[in-house]
């Protein structure tokens, strides 16, 4: 169980070790040391969890304490970390995703300036993700949650002398701030009920039977931590964010909205369970907001052209999923679906990657077309990933959506047909993404003679990076990937090595949980973890389910018939790419209106009022009182010896006088 430690510490070695080596670790160096530390690291879960495995199901829970961390009267905050199967499990995935996208990035990234910077942020973000699961309490979880959101705005803004990627990274961290203010809250009101944040103090007496939770203080905890996980997931109303973090390198894409950080919410209820199943209204919050998600971001994608923005939505869509089980009472069809996700969406976002590299930064799909005939890797695994992630049999994404729809119609049918339906569209979309990549004319080559020698797309000569003249990927003459000179060509092994490791497991990851032969190995593992105390049992007939799995893959099938049927030879259809959703329903653009119009009046005024008025005049009071009291003190100091002499003789009278009447008293 020791080498625990060394999840932990691998990845928080390297990024030191990058950190203070700076530029003198060159390219691909910092890139191998930050690949292995990663490896390390997911080797490191691999014997956890091993260990685990070896021990009954009744005993696979461990703390260990690292040290005290803030010892303040009878509470005690640890440096610790609990080893049970839910926080393996997220540590397995996370470090092992986490692995292939570091070593698919030193194939993106070769060539670039800030080579090593980049790679002290993935050691970095994955120490932080570790971190916040393997917590053994709140607070300490706490700092791996703010961890991941400071290098995620590092990663987002990685080319911050663009102003939209410095933008889209205090968007981000601004957004997560909110949600942060609902952490906290949920900390003190925890403090104040348990007087501990530790899991052992705080969750296992309720996990266990053996304590209750009045149903408003559950309701008030689970609330304000569903609004962090809200946030940092990006769901309704908070999901404005997660499109605009494409401004990062695809691999930060792929980190951050396949593995790690939009997962972090995901964890946070599932580890929270105990409380939750206290307040019904809680769990009703919880599921209405993934289902409103995760149609409403089907929509949006539907329309969009940039190849990294569509699966921006997906992201946000696919979590909602995630949410409606958690929020449904299933947690481990939840967490299911988070590990397919995990496979597929990664997968997805490095064959994007790959397309982007072959085009040099071409990132519009309508400026794409027929590249299936070029990239003979990336192309099949792609597919793949469209394929999971569309939920068609027997792919990833088919076994773990159908156990969250099964869930969300015991919760409710309202709940189900918003699953359904963005199934449908998500097949739609997808289909309409491959159709314009990889079918069609090659308009790749009008976008080149376009964009001219240099091969950008339209940001600057430095290519959509404006890192350098070699474009996003950092890859010699203008003209390597067939915008100057030459046809798209496959990525290199660094790259293409991590697509086939993740279409394998797109293809039979699902076999970690499957629904027959006594494969479902997720569901027992995290049996002891999601007890009846805790998740809500229900169970659904072997019947409905086939009539509900034949449901979904029909909407699922119908959506990819319609893609592959209306954009076989269209490259654009006004009528299917209304406005108001080209503008994400100017959900975006009203907030930024509001933001910047009458919200920027009333504070500019409040401030007035508050700032300059109050706190300003209570200084300045204090100041102006100090300084007259200095004045009518200063008369005194004449510099008369008389004047000093008649005070020191008033003064002994008073003495004297003051003496006297006490002693006569």
């Amino acid at each position: 169980m020791n080498a625990a430690y060394l999840i932990v510490a691998l990845p928080l070695a390297g990024a030191l070790i990058l950190l203070f080596g700076g530029r003198r670790i060159t390219d691909p160096v910092s890139g191998w040391l930050a690949t292995a530390m990663a490896a390390g690291s997911f080797v490191a879960t691999v014997v956890v969890w091993a260990t685990l495995l070896g021990r009954p199901s009744s005993s696979r829970s461990v703390d260990k304490t690292i040290f005290t961390w803030m010892p303040v009267g009878t509470l005690h905050v640890s440096f610790g970390l609990t080893l049970d199967p839910l926080s393996i499990l997220w540590s397995l995935f996370v470090t092992g995703v986490g692995t292939l996208i570091t070593m698919y990035s030193i194939g993106y990234m070769r060539g670039d300036p800030s080579f090593s910077r980049f790679f002290f942020y993935l050691n970095a973000f994955i120490f932080s993700m570790v971190i916040l699961v393997l917590a053994d309490n709140y607070l300490f979880s706490f700092l791996g949650w703010e961890g991941v959101g400071f290098c995620s705005y590092g990663l987002v803004g990685f080319w911050f002398d663009r102003d939209s990627a410095a933008v889209a990274a205090k968007k981000a961290f601004v957004t997560n701030r909110v949600g942060d203010f609902g952490f906290m809250v949920a900390l003190y009101l925890m403090f104040a009920h348990f007087g501990s944040f530790n899991y052992s103090v705080v969750l296992a007496p309720l996990a266990a039977g053996h304590a209750t939770i009045a149903t408003s203080t559950a309701t008030f905890i689970a609330v304000m931590l569903v609004l962090g996980a809200v946030a940092k997931s990006a769901q309704i109303p908070l999901y404005m964010w997660l499109p605009d973090a494409m401004e990062g390198p695809t691999p930060v894409s792929a980190l951050i909205h396949a593995a790690t950080m939009v997962t972090a919410g995901v964890y946070l209820i599932a580890r929270t369970a105990p409380i939750i199943h206290f307040s019904p209204d809680a769990q009703w919050i919880i599921a209405s907001i993934g289902a409103g998600t995760c149609f409403l971001a089907a929509t949006i994608a539907c329309v969009q052209d940039d190849i990294k923005r569509v699966l921006a939505y997906s992201t946000i869509s696919q979590i909602g999923y995630m949410f409606l089980a958690e929020g449904s009472g299933d947690y481990q069809a939840g967490i299911y679906h988070t590990v397919m996700h995990a496979f597929f969406k990664a997968l997805l976002f490095l064959a994007a990657g790959a397309v982007i590299h072959a085009l040099h930064d071409e990132q519009n799909m309508k400026r794409m077309g027929n590249l299936r005939k070029y990239l003979p890797i990336t192309f099949p695994a792609f597919i793949v990933g469209f394929l999971a992630l569309a939920a068609i049999p027997p792919f990833d994404g088919f076994w773990s959506k159908d156990e969250v729809l099964a869930a969300a119609w015991h919760k409710s049918p309202v709940l189900w047909a918003f699953g359904v339906a963005a199934a449908g569209l998500t097949a739609y979309y997808m289909s309409r993404q491959v159709r314009l990549v990889f079918w069609g004319k090659s308009r790749w080559e009008t976008a080149a003679a376009d964009h001219g020698a240099a091969g950008d797309t339209g940001h600057s000569a430095a290519g959509d990076t404006g890192h350098s003249v070699a474009g996003d990927t950092g890859h010699g003459s203008v003209g390597e990937s067939g915008h100057g000179s030459g046809a798209p060509h496959e990525a290199p092994w660094t790259m293409t090595v991590p697509l086939v490791i993740l279409a394998v497991a797109s293809t039979f990851g699902w076999l970690l949980n499957a629904d027959f032969g006594g494969l479902d190995f997720i569901n027992k593992w995290l049996a002891p973890i999601f007890p009846s105390t805790v998740a809500t049992p229900f169970t659904v007939s072997t019947d409905t389910k086939w009539v509900l799995g034949i449901v979904a893959t029909a909407f699922s099938l119908t959506g990819l018939a319609l893609g592959m049927g209306l954009w076989r030879k269209a490259v654009s259809r006004p009528a299917l790419e209304p406005a108001f959703l080209a503008h994400a329903w100017y959900i975006d653009e009203g907030i930024a209106a509001a933001v910047s119009g009458p919200l920027a009046r009333m504070a500019t005024r409040f401030s007035f009022v508050v700032d300059a008025t109050w706190v300003d005049g209570l200084v300045n009071g204090v100041a102006r009182s100090a300084a007259g009291a200095g004045r009518q003190l200063r008369r005194v100091q004449t510099g008369y010896v008389r004047n000093y002499a008649l005070a020191i003789g008033i003064g002994t009278v008073i003495v004297l006088f003051y003496v006297s009447v006490r002693a006569g008293s």
